[in-house]
């Protein structure tokens, strides 16, 4: 582009290039389309929104994101707690409208498009009878998601969302638009695995279906007791692989199936998801629901996708500060510190959380993904949900490191999709050093001048 002309000239030329569509501060949506889904990066102004519709969009955006030296924003779902798919004064791609989804149902694989959400996908290859695993929510986006990981309610039975990724499709820094896969730029493939968005931007994915013949889950509560959770955690982690367990402390919200007198007290909440055989699944929660009477129990046959039915709204939005650590330990002292955590929080709404891994998950070799976590039993993460000013960031984002740091004083690493905005630990905590500086080498490659550099940022070797 002509530098001689203003920047938001040469903008307006970017949007005649393209097949999707370029929305300025000066267009009636933009104030709508430059939110993502935390509120505490509701102030970043980007100079303007690409709409993508095709990868050769995306690859003439990076053309002049390069030629006007404007940062580069990529946003897909929008849930990044770093807040990297907006920035002020940057460029933003922005992949919603990349939404295919395609099922081959004989070969059992997917290829979705960057812009849809987990419950999208899950609910599309669902009436097929097949499924593959994503996160814990439904309205986040597959992108970032499975670009980190992927640790979700079939982690034990079929491992993390990487873990069914056979390919990808995407467009680099220099604009080439690639298929990788175990074949075909092997190197970038492995690093798309666990490494983020370091690399291009990812237009689709590539799944490996599973047949999911009967499901059994939902919400069993009980009440806040360390004795209950310490146990609870042992039975989920000596459980068969088809069960897995998501299970938090949090403030009970009014639902229908809690007692009146319960709302807004803390429980212990327990996501269970059993994949397999309604029988076996029945005989696998027994030891659970013995545990203590339950103030709530609504696990049962059902659709895979009903555990998506808790999310809440997108309208219910707020300001999040959030930590993780991995670990391979959870006993009593550390479900006491869990509840500990929950009762020192003043956010409206927070989650002090415990995964069950093992499993499938543990299954993958630790090098043969970027996701190198693969030796930890547990993964503890805290998220407080609130609003207010600068004393009430500082607040919360103290409360959750605290609380990390109570419950998991040994730590394995740290989720990358969790890495908060303000945490400093940062990619040594969230890669080993081999790990790293593999990927560190890839973005030499395919990523020389780090053009994709806002986000959990790997610069090049």
């Amino acid at each position: 582009m002509d530098k001689r002309f203003p920047i938001q000239d040469q903008i307006e030329m970017l949007g005649a290039m393209l097949r999707g569509r370029v929305i300025t501060p000066a267009q009636a949506d933009y104030e709508a389309l430059r939110l993502v889904a935390l509120a505490q990066f509701d102030t970043r102004r980007p100079a303007a929104i690409v709409r993508v519709a095709t990868p050769s969009d995306i690859a003439t955006t990076l053309n002049f994101a390069q030629a006007t030296d404007l940062p580069l924003a990529i946003r897909a779902g929008g849930h990044s707690t770093g807040g990297y798919g907006v920035a002020d004064g940057a460029l933003v791609i922005d992949l919603r409208d990349l939404s295919t989804i395609d099922i081959d149902t004989a070969a059992r694989t997917v290829w979705a498009g960057a812009g849809c959400t987990a419950a999208e996908v899950t609910h599309a290859v669902e009436q097929r009878g097949l499924i593959v695993g994503f996160g814990d929510a439904g309205t986040v986006g597959i992108a970032g998601l499975s670009l980190g990981g992927g640790i979700g309610y079939l982690a034990r039975k079929h491992g993390l969302t990487i873990d069914s990724l056979l390919a990808v499709e995407i467009v680099t820094a220099s604009g080439d638009i690639l298929i990788a896969d175990n074949t075909n730029h092997a190197d970038l493939f492995w690093a798309v695995r666990g490494g983020g968005g370091n690399f291009g931007v990812v237009t689709r994915f590539k799944y490996r279906l599973q047949p999911l013949p009967a499901f059994t889950g939902g919400p069993l509560v009980f009440p806040p007791v360390p004795e209950i959770i310490a146990a609870f955690v042992r039975l989920a982690d000596q459980a068969p692989d088809e069960l897995t367990a998501i299970a938090m402390v949090m403030p009970l919200p009014p639902a229908p199936f809690i007692p009146v007198e319960a709302e807004g007290k803390l429980a212990f909440v327990a996501m269970m998801a059993y994949a397999g055989d309604a029988e076996a699944a029945q005989k696998a929660l027994a030891p659970f629901r013995a545990l203590a009477t339950p103030l709530a129990d609504l696990v049962g046959p059902a659709p895979y996708s009903s555990l998506y039915m808790l999310d809440p709204p997108p309208e219910m939005r707020g300001m999040v500060a959030v930590r993780s650590r991995f670990t391979k330990d959870f006993g009593l002292d550390d479900a006491r510190a869990l509840v500990n955590a929950a009762n020192a929080c003043t956010a409206p709404m927070s989650m002090s959380q415990i995964r069950v891994l093992g499993g499938a998950h543990a299954r993958v070799a630790t090098d043969a993904t970027a996701f190198a976590h693969r030796g930890s039993r547990f993964m503890v993460s805290f998220l407080a949900m609130y609003g207010g000013g600068p004393d009430e960031v500082a607040a919360q984002e103290r409360w959750a490191g605290d609380a990390v740091a109570a419950v998991a004083p040994v730590s394995d690493g740290t989720y990358v999709n969790f890495l908060g905005d303000a945490e400093a630990r940062g990619l040594a905590s969230a890669y080993p050093a081999a790990t790293l500086e593999r990927l560190r080498r890839v973005k030499r490659r395919y990523d020389p001048e780090n053009l994709f550099r806002l986000n959990t940022n790997i610069t090049p070797a």
